[in-house]
């Protein structure tokens, strides 16, 4: 869907919100506490109002209108596929994204032709490209000063504690003022870090089962390593390869957004071509790349299959 926003002096202002004829049931979900005790009615109106309008025309023309004809901000609605990721999580998420450049006409007209669509990774980002990421910080909990704001312990004798603030301010003013480090919730904060070089962005396991495979490494092997990625699994779907880490925990999601500013640098404009990608395990030491190669090694995948085979086989005959 889309959202239309007017400018005011106070701000933005929602005017109109036009959504699509067929919302798929991730979406639906995150419009309800409880979607399985629920009576799952969410937008089944607003999908018969859409289908008798688009026999005689084109749909929500009337909201369609005003949009064009009133609003200065499009944005639109999209919706993650979270159900392709097996985080054991059905309800999607959603966003507004704003859309820029042209009149607001040509804006109503861009996003109602994505409207149902996929909009794939490699439409938005380029190899090589500096991107931001947004998300949210590792939350720690409750923190005492020496491990949220790296103040110096006390020394061992000190009266009432160590891993204290001595002083927290003169009399005067009488207020603790807010500089002075104090103990609270550390962490689950938003961030956006910027300039993030993408090394690579892959495709799924299904239009290219070898997705790791470079120039110099030619070794046939997929981008999850061996055992998956810890806490996390496997990645079948498409991937963007960052140079650095991401706010955040695993299965936590992360917005990329394109650099606001101008990326010139040598280190912007350089071009990545990788020599190997790493997929030994990572819970542990890491020794292999790949199963067959540790098979290889140990020898003993093979035989052991052979012999299983060769047990079943007589249970069978008994």
């Amino acid at each position: 869907g889309f959202v239309g926003y007017v400018e005011t002096p106070r701000g933005l202002r929602a005017l109109t919100s036009v959504w699509a004829g067929h919302l798929s049931e991730e979406c639906k979900r995150r419009f309800y506490k409880n979607w399985h005790n629920s009576k799952q009615k969410a937008f089944t109106k607003y999908q018969k109002r859409w289908g008798e309008a688009s026999k005689d025309g084109t749909p929500m023309a009337a909201e369609v209108e005003r949009a064009k004809k009133y609003c200065q901000v499009i944005r639109a609605v999209c919706h993650t596929q979270v159900g392709k990721v097996k985080i054991g999580q059905k309800k999607a998420h959603l966003k507004e994204i704003q859309i820029n450049g042209g009149t607001t006409e040509k804006k109503v007209d861009f996003v109602m032709g994505l409207f149902e669509q996929e909009v794939k990774v490699e439409s938005v980002f380029s190899q090589d490209e500096m991107i931001d990421t947004i998300g949210v910080s590792k939350g720690r909990g409750f923190e005492g000063v020496v491990t949220r704001w790296g103040v110096t312990r006390l020394v061992r004798k000190s009266h009432r504690g160590l891993r204290k603030v001595a002083c927290i301010g003169s009399w005067h003013p009488a207020r603790v003022q807010f500089q002075v480090p104090r103990s609270g919730q550390n962490g689950y904060g938003h961030r956006t870090e910027i300039n993030k070089k993408i090394y690579r962005i892959g495709k799924s396991i299904k239009d290219d089962p070898n997705n790791a495979v470079t120039e110099n490494d030619l070794t046939e092997k997929a981008i999850t390593p061996m055992g998956g990625f810890s806490h996390y699994g496997e990645v079948t779907n498409e991937f963007v390869m960052l140079k650095g880490t991401t706010p955040g925990i695993r299965k936590r999601l992360v917005t990329l957004r394109k650099s606001l500013l101008p990326q010139v640098s040598r280190k912007a404009v350089e071009k990545i071509s990788l020599k190997f990608i790493d997929t030994s395990s990572k819970f542990g030491h890491g020794r292999f790349q790949t199963s067959e190669e540790k098979a290889k090694f140990f020898g003993g995948a093979v035989t052991k299959k052979a012999k299983t085979e060769a047990k079943a086989e007589e249970k069978a005959e008994a």
